[in-house]
C-alpha cells in the first residue's frame, strides 16, 4: 500500500551512497478510517487492487492493441506519391514527379495555352508561389471552388484562404495575374473610339468585373471624338448595393474635359437584369449630366455571363 501511496502523493525516495534519502510526504497518508477526511475501507481497498496491476519497476511495457495499417501501392518501394518510378536520363530511377515542372514549362513554350486544360495554366502559375511541391491538386481544388480560372483570379482572400494548400504567397501570385489581365484589357480601349470597337470594351468591362462578389460602379469618360479617356471606379459596394453620387460622376467629367460617359456596373448574382434602384439611379446621373452638356451613351449591367444595355432595353433615350 505505501508504494501506491507514494505515487500518487509525490514521495521521491533515491539512494546516497548507503543510506536511502526520502522527500517526506506535504502531507500525511489518510488514517485507515471512515472519518470524515480520511479514505474508506472501499477506496483503500481499490488503491491496493491498482497497486497489483502495475508492472514491476523498469519493466518493458507495450500497448495493449497494436496500431493497424493497410499497405496499399503507394507505400510500397517501386511507387512514389501513386505514380511509381521511371527511370531518367542516366538509367537511374527516379519519382515520376521529378522534372514535371520543366516538363510542363517546355510543353507550353512549344504548343501554347490552347491545348492545355485550365488545371494546367494554374499549376504553372503556382509555381511561384510553392516551390519543390506538386502543384496540381491545389490548382485542382481552387478550379473546384471557384468554377474557372477567372473565379480562381478573382476570388477574395478570405475565400481563397478557405482552400486547403492555399497561402498568402498563392493569393499575391492571382492578384498579380489579375493586374496583368485588367491592363491588358484595358490597354486594347483605351485612347481608342469606344463605339467602333464596343466588344472589345465589353470584354474588358467583363475582365474588371464579372466575377467580382460586390457590387463595382464604373464610370468611362470619352472625348469628344468618343475615344475612352479615363476609366475610374466610382464606388463599391456590397453583394447587391453600391452607392453612387451623381454630384461627383459630374465633377469628375468637367475635370478631365469628358464629353460623354458610359456608366457600368455588376450584378454579383450573374444576373444582369437592371433593378428599379438602377434605373431610378440612371435617371439621376442622366439629368444631371444633361444640366452640363455630358452625353450618356449607355449604362451597361455586367453579369456572369451577359451584360444588359439600358440603351437596347428601352431605359435611356
Amino acid at each position: 500500500m505505501s508504494k501506491i501511496w507514494d505515487r500518487i502523493s509525490g514521495v521521491a525516495t533515491g539512494r546516497s551512497g548507503s543510506a536511502r534519502v526520502e522527500t517526506p510526504l506535504r502531507y500525511p497518508p489518510p488514517a485507515r478510517s471512515g472519518t470524515a477526511g480520511g479514505f474508506s475501507e472501499a477506496a483503500l481497498q481499490g488503491l491496493e487492487d491498482l497497486e497489483a496491476r502495475l508492472p514491476p519497476p523498469g519493466a518493458e511495457t507495450r500497448p495493449a492493441s497494436e496500431p493497424r495499417y493497410r499497405e496499399t501501392a503507394r507505400l510500397k518501394g517501386d511507387a512514389a506519391a501513386g505514380g511509381g518510378l521511371v527511370p531518367g536520363d542516366d538509367g537511374q530511377l527516379r519519382p515520376h514527379y521529378w522534372g514535371h515542372r520543366e516538363r510542363l514549362r517546355q510543353r507550353f513554350l512549344a504548343g501554347g495555352h490552347a491545348a492545355m486544360p485550365e488545371y494546367e495554366l494554374l499549376e504553372m502559375l503556382l509555381f511561384n508561389a510553392i516551390p519543390r511541391v506538386d502543384t496540381k491538386p491545389l490548382a485542382k481544388r481552387l478550379l473546384a471552388a471557384f468554377g474557372d480560372l477567372n473565379g480562381v483570379i478573382a476570388a477574395p482572400e478570405a475565400r481563397l484562404l478557405e482552400v486547403e494548400g492555399a497561402t498568402d504567397k498563392v493569393y499575391y501570385q492571382l492578384r498579380l495575374a489579375e493586374a496583368f489581365a485588367h491592363r491588358m484589357a484595358r490597354a486594347k480601349v483605351l485612347q481608342r473610339h469606344v463605339l467602333s470597337s464596343w466588344d472589345a470594351l465589353m470584354d474588358y468591362c467583363k475582365t474588371v468585373m464579372a466575377h467580382r462578389d460586390t457590387e463595382q460602379f464604373r464610370a468611362l469618360y470619352l472625348d469628344r471624338k468618343n475615344n475612352l479617356i479615363a476609366d475610374e471606379a466610382q464606388g463599391e459596394g456590397t453583394v447587391d448595393h453600391v452607392p453612387v453620387y451623381p454630384r461627383e460622376i459630374v465633377k469628375r467629367a468637367l475635370a478631365l474635359n469628358a464629353s460623354a460617359l458610359i456608366l457600368v456596373h455588376n450584378h454579383p448574382s450573374g444576373d444582369p437584369s437592371p433593378s428599379n434602384e438602377d434605373i431610378v439611379m440612371t435617371d439621376r446621373i442622366a439629368d444631371a449630366c444633361r444640366a452640363v452638356g455630358i452625353t450618356i451613351h449607355d449604362h451597361v449591367v455586367i453579369g456572369k455571363e451577359q451584360d444588359a444595355s439600358f440603351r437596347q432595353l428601352g431605359y435611356l433615350a
